[in-house]
C-alpha cells in the first residue's frame, strides 16, 4: 500500500497549476489561521471540490468572498500519502469576472510554451559579474531602491544603467519595450533587471503582453524578471532568462557577494598554501631520502665504480688488440715463409739457374739454342754470360 501510495503521490506532484473557475459553497476561516478552506462547486453539474488557500491571498482581493460567490482559483492537486486523501491547494483567487481574461492568457501561454519560448535551453547564463547592470522600473519605486540597495550592498563596486518608465497603465508595454530595445544595444550592459512591486492581477497584466514578452525573448541580453511576490507569475517570467520571486531576489542572483568572494579567495590561498608547504616538506624528505644513501655518502664512489670499470675496459681492449696483432704477425710470417718457399729465388738458391736468349727470352727447349748464341745465365747470386758448346 505505502509503494502505491507514493506512486501516486509522485504522479500527483508532476501535475502543472491551473485555473479552476466555480462557486463558493462554503467558507470556513478561523482567527490566527494562516489557511482558509472551502469548498468550490461547479455550476453545471452536481460536483465539487475542497480547497485550501492561504489567508493572504484572500486578503489581495478587493472584495471579500462570500458563500455563493462564482471566483476563479489557481490550485494545485496535492496527494497526502500518509492519509491517502487527495487536496486541492489554492495559490491565488479571483473574482469570476476576470475568468475569460485569464482563459485567454492561458491560451497564449500555451502558444508561447508550443513555440519552444519556455525551453531551458533557449535561455542565456547571466554573467559572474556584469560591468553595467541595465534596470527598468518605476519612478521613485520601492523595487529600484531594493535592486540598487542589496546589489550595491553585496557588490559596492557595481554600476546601473536605470531606465525609469511606467510600470503601470496603459504605457507600460511601450515603455518597458523602449527601454529594453535601448539598453539591449549598450554594449557595457552585461544584464538587464526588469523589476516591480507587488499588485493586483490587473496591476500586473502588461507584463504577461504578448508583445512585451517577444521583445524579452528577441534581446541579446540576458534579462532577469523581477515581478511582483512570489506568488505573481505573468508570462514574463517564463521567457525571461532568470525568474526572480522579488527584486530583492534579483540583486542576490546578478552579483556575487564581496564579502563570500573574499572569503573564497583567502580559504583558497589558504589552501594553496598549505598545499605548497605539504609539497616542499614531502620533497625535502625525498631530497634527504636520497642524500641519506650510501652513494651520497662518499660522493667518490659512484666514481670510483666507474673508474674501475673503465679500467677493466681498457685492460680487455688492450689484451684484446695484443692478441689479434700476435695471430696477424704469426698468420704473415706464415705467409712469408710460404712465399719463400715459392719464389724463384729460393729455387736459384737450391742450385738452378735461368737460362735466357740475348733477347730476354727463357732458353725451355736445347733446340731453341743457336750454335754461338751468347746466352745470359742467372744463378742464386748474379749472372754471366755462355756460349753453348758444340757437340764433336
Amino acid at each position: 500500500m505505502r509503494t502505491l501510495s507514493m506512486k501516486i503521490s509522485d504522479y500527483i506532484d508532476k501535475m502543472s497549476p491551473l485555473w479552476v473557475e466555480g462557486q463558493i459553497v462554503q467558507l470556513n476561516r478561523r482567527a490566527g489561521m494562516s489557511y482558509a478552506y472551502l469548498t468550490l462547486r461547479d455550476t453545471d453539474v452536481d460536483m465539487s471540490l475542497s480547497v485550501s488557500i492561504p489567508g493572504q491571498a484572500l486578503d489581495a482581493l478587493a472584495a471579500p468572498p462570500e458563500p455563493g460567490a462564482r471566483v476563479v482559483v489557481h490550485l494545485k492537486p496535492a496527494f497526502w500519502a500518509k492519509r491517502g486523501t487527495l487536496q486541492m491547494e489554492a495559490r491565488q483567487i479571483r473574482h469570476v469576472g476576470v475568468g475569460e481574461l485569464l482563459a485567454r492568457l492561458e491560451h497564449l501561454k500555451q502558444l508561447l510554451r508550443s513555440e519552444g519560448l519556455f525551453e531551458p535551453g533557449r535561455k542565456k547564463p547571466l554573467p559572474f559579474l556584469p560591468r553595467r547592470i541595465g534596470l527598468i522600473c518605476g519612478r521613485n519605486t520601492a523595487a529600484e531602491r531594493d535592486v540598487v540597495m542589496n546589489v550595491r550592498r553585496r557588490w559596492p563596486a557595481a554600476r546601473f544603467e536605470i531606465r525609469q518608465v511606467a510600470v503601470q497603465g496603459p504605457t507600460t508595454v511601450a515603455g518597458v519595450s523602449g527601454a529594453l530595445t535601448e539598453l539591449d544595444a549598450m554594449s557595457e550592459v552585461d544584464v538587464i533587471v526588469i523589476a516591480r512591486g507587488g499588485g493586483s492581477f490587473e496591476d500586473l497584466l502588461p507584463f504577461s503582453n504578448e508583445a512585451l514578452v517577444r521583445a524579452v525573448v528577441q534581446a541579446r541580453t540576458p534579462v532577469v524578471s523581477a515581478i511582483g511576490h512570489e506568488t505573481d507569475t505573468p508570462l514574463l517570467d517564463y521567457v525571461a532568462d532568470l525568474r526572480a520571486s522579488t527584486p530583492t531576489h534579483a540583486a542576490t542572483r546578478i552579483v556575487p557577494d564581496q564579502q563570500e568572494e573574499l572569503q573564497g579567495l583567502r580559504a583558497t590561498r589558504g589552501r594553496a598554501r598549505q598545499a605548497l608547504a605539504r609539497r616542499i616538506t614531502e620533497e625535502r624528505r625525498r631530497l634527504a631520502a636520497t642524500m641519506d644513501r650510501p652513494v651520497m655518502t662518499d660522493r667518490h664512489a659512484i666514481i670510483a665504480s666507474y673508474r674501475r670499470d673503465i679500467e677493466l675496459t681498457t685492460e680487455r681492449g688492450r689484451h684484446r688488440v695484443t692478441a689479434m696483432v700476435s695471430r696477424e704477425l704469426d698468420r704473415v710470417d706464415g705467409l712469408s715463409r710460404h712465399l719463400r718457399a715459392v719464389s724463384p729465388q729460393h729455387t736459384l738458391e737450391r742450385g738452378y739457374a735461368v737460362v735466357r736468349h740475348g733477347d730476354g727470352g727463357i732458353v725451355r727447349d736445347i733446340d731453341e739454342v743457336e750454335p754461338e748464341e751468347l746466352l745470359r745465365i742467372t744463378v742464386a747470386r748474379g749472372d754471366f754470360a755462355a756460349r753453348p758448346v758444340t757437340s764433336p
